[in-house]
């Protein structure tokens, strides 16, 4: 039985604002939570091209894909669909680093809604291993999942980040994210030790950029067409988005030729640059899709099995679902927000945070804390 909510989706080009009192939401705190976003602005030079988002070591610390100057501190907080609060310039398009991460994971489940995928606890050699993909600057075949380590490699793996995946795609390998400092973004597994030698595949939990570009790149080779084109297509184009975000990859290092078609492969996250480019009211209308159980109008983009698929926790990170962070036992955003909600999460503090049980979106832009923000939002969402 369908669990669709009647939220108000706002028309492409339009967004109704709400006084949020009318809708039982505390102004005043409220206003708080928007002032603490404006003081929390991210620590990070303008020019973030110079940041060290991964820490890397010096050798694998090269960027690779375009970047962009970032803007100030934005944000959105939505109830019930209407939006009862913005600050900043919510219409700049801007990097997201991570919070890329869940488009990709919609991309993955619309494949399997549409059973190109046939099930998440498939080997993803079954899909790749009657295609060609070729690096296109070197020539060479790329690192697939053909290998001791890699045939055992799930979609599930993939997309929980437990994968152990063993390669070098566009001239990263794997290790350089192994023990990676992400300071909030490692949230559920704070005290795990440094790891010294490599699991199988379902082993271990680790936020790696490189496995997720292989994601992508597996992804690529499941739709045959570049990713941009079925976001587009599928998802951004039907919820009325401005039209103004880009996806990128790592331009040549990425160009990838799949079949004998050459395209750029996108890139998961800002790490080494590239990744989704995006304006803040664009994701709240992606965090509205969602929060709307993949419905939009009269069409269901992404199923209800899919939603409730990618928001179970991983069992070596329940703060981690399908590429999706999570609030389990209520540790990554506080006890006001409820235990469902989930956010597509990114570096600087650029997040869409989904609270299903309040009917509450924050989107938030190069804020240092934002689970301050949503704690703030979420305590604002009461009656009164």
């Amino acid at each position: 039985m369908s669990t669709t909510k009647k939220l108000y989706l706002p028309p492409k080009g339009e967004w109704e604002r709400r006084d949020a009192s009318s809708l039982g939401v505390d102004q005043s705190i409220l206003g708080s939570a928007v002032q603490f976003a404006k003081d929390n602005e991210i620590n990070w030079p303008i020019d973030i091209e110079n940041g060290r988002v991964g820490d890397d070591a010096p050798e694998w610390a090269a960027k690779l894909g375009p970047f962009k100057d970032r803007g100030g501190p934005a944000g959105v907080v939505i109830k019930d669909g209407y939006i009862v609060a913005e600050w900043g310039d919510i219409h700049r398009v801007d990097l997201t680093f991570s919070a890329t991460k869940s488009y990709v994971a919609t991309i993955a489940g619309l494949a399997h809604d549409r059973g190109m995928i046939k099930s998440t606890s498939d080997p993803v050699l079954d899909y790749e291993s009657s295609k060609s993909i070729i690096q296109r600057n070197t020539g060479e075949p790329v690192d697939g999942f053909d290998t001791d380590q890699n045939r055992g490699v799930t979609w599930e793996h993939l997309l929980q980040q437990t994968s152990e995946w063993e390669g070098t795609l566009y001239t990263k390998p794997d290790i350089v994210d192994w023990n990676r400092n992400l300071g909030p973004e490692s949230m559920g597994d704070p005290g795990r030790a440094a790891r010294r030698d490599r699991k199988a595949p379902g082993g271990h939990w680790e936020y790696n950029d490189v496995r997720v570009n292989r994601t992508a790149l597996a992804l690529l080779a499941v739709w045959g067409e570049p990713l941009p084109d079925v976001l587009t297509r599928e998802v951004m184009d039907p919820i009325g988005s401005s039209g103004t975000w880009e996806w990128h990859g790592y331009d040549d290092h990425s160009a990838v030729n799949l079949d004998g078609v050459v395209t750029e492969s996108v890139s998961g996250g800002a790490h080494w640059g590239g990744g989704l480019w995006i304006d803040t009211l664009d994701h709240a209308r992606f965090g509205m899709l969602y929060l709307n159980r993949g419905r939009w109008g009269d069409h269901q983009i992404v199923s209800e099995k899919w939603i409730d698929m990618m928001t179970v926790p991983c069992e070596l990170n329940p703060q981690y679902g399908y590429m999706w962070w999570l609030n389990t036992g209520g540790l990554r955003y506080g006890a006001n927000a409820s235990e469902a909600t989930f956010s597509a999460s990114g570096a600087g503090g650029n997040c869409v945070v989904i609270d299903p049980e309040k009917d509450l979106i924050v989107v938030t832009r190069w804020c240092e804390d934002v689970p301050g923000v949503v704690d703030l939002a979420a305590q604002a969402m009461v009656s009164i």
